[in-house]
């Protein structure tokens, strides 16, 4: 696998626009599963940013794929040196940006990454619809996994002078711990790195996704993606996404236009549009994708229990009490399978929780530096 890195640091901006530093982006170049019309001039970012938005850059590198080198776009949250690695991955049409609260408050403790998957936020749009598949999205995550344990692994100029004084000598088999928070299909994405024989991953938390996806989860999760939808202004927007995201929970209306203005793009008209291509949904069937094993309830929906059978590190699975995604009899034999699984729900709360309250935040921070010294 021939990787190639390459990056950007550049504080946030109350408006970013795509410049050359970012290479081409979605609407300057071709757009061939684009049904919007006009090129897109702008992404809007929040007026107000986080309380430490100063410890927080955004980067990209380039991964490779089926049809060539494309884009991954992230955050970076705290000490680029921090050993100890979080790795934020959102659902099928979220954006990186969904982990900010999450990210600030780990950002003390731990270094946070927080990818936008290929074809949704900051990242590419690829050409071929097919190769928006778990194929791709595991080689993009094992890219970005290298480069952020390398990155934690540098002691730094000053912190190698240090160690060369006091004779101390870096253990290069020494990697840096590396957790994986992944809702939805990042979740899944998680769950197949977890599971790969020497996998770096050293904690795993599923966001209202398990080992067994009904298809009528998927159904309703694929339903929600709009092809053809376009904003007169962001007051339009936001209550679009008030309504497709209710079951995310009671959430203030700061995060409400947080999740807006990080999910829509202006284009040249004025109006605006969905910040992902809506050609994810049209992906390669799920019984053809080479990652998704066929197991014997897949006439029911996808099938991962051998996968889940095989993921020894421990995992923390979150659970919207009202969530089709994930029900509740899949988490029992979850557990059964492995009793030593830890598991928090949330009422009032469908598929999925959006890790944004100070209940759900805390959940996961406890796991996360549990035995961590």
């Amino acid at each position: 696998m021939i990787i190639l890195f390459t990056g950007i640091r550049y504080a946030p901006a109350s408006v970013a626009t795509r410049d050359a530093d970012l290479g081409e982006m979605p609407g300057d170049g071709d757009m061939p599963h684009s049904t919007c019309s006009g090129r897109i001039i702008a992404c809007i970012e929040t007026a107000a940013a986080p309380p430490d938005a100063m410890s927080m850059t955004q980067e990209h590198l380039l991964s490779l794929g089926p049809e060539g080198f494309h884009r991954l776009a992230y955050t970076d949250w705290g000490d680029a040196r921090n050993p100890h690695v979080v790795i934020c991955v959102h659902g099928l049409s979220r954006n990186g940006r969904d982990f900010d609260r999450l990210a600030a408050a780990l950002s003390g403790t731990c270094r946070v990454v927080c990818p936008d998957v290929v074809g949704r936020g900051e990242s590419a749009w690829l050409k071929d619809r097919f190769a928006y598949s778990f194929p791709t999205y595991l080689n993009d995550a094992a890219t970005l996994v290298a480069r952020a344990t390398a990155t934690a692994a540098r002691p730094g100029l000053l912190g190698g002078l240090l160690d060369g004084l006091r004779g101390r000598r870096r253990d290069p088999e020494k990697l840096p711990a590396l957790d994986w928070v992944g809702t939805s299909m990042g979740g899944l994405i998680g769950m197949l790195l977890a599971a790969k024989s020497g996998s770096p991953i050293r904690k795993l938390v599923l966001n209202d996704v398990g080992a067994f996806v009904p298809w009528a989860g998927l159904i309703r999760l694929k339903g929600h993606i709009g092809n053809n939808i376009a904003f007169a202004n962001l007051e339009e927007a936001e209550r679009y996404f008030r309504n497709v995201c209710l079951e995310f929970g009671e959430l203030d209306d700061e995060y409400w236009e947080h999740i807006t203005k990080h999910g829509v793009m202006q284009r040249e008209d004025g109006r605006y549009i969905l910040r992902y291509d809506p050609a994810i949904t049209r992906s390669l069937p799920v019984h053809m994708d080479p990652e998704l094993p066929i197991g014997p309830e897949f006439l029911r929906g996808i099938d991962l229990w051998n996968v889940w059978d095989a993921v020894t590190c421990p995992v923390l699975v979150l659970r919207g009490r009202d969530s089709e995604v994930l029900p509740r009899d899949v988490l029992t034999e979850m557990q059964r399978r492995r009793p030593d699984l830890r598991v928090a729900e949330f009422d009032r709360v469908g598929h999925a929780p959006a890790l944004a309250t100070p209940e759900q935040i805390d959940v996961v921070r406890d796991f996360l530096l549990e035995n961590t010294g």
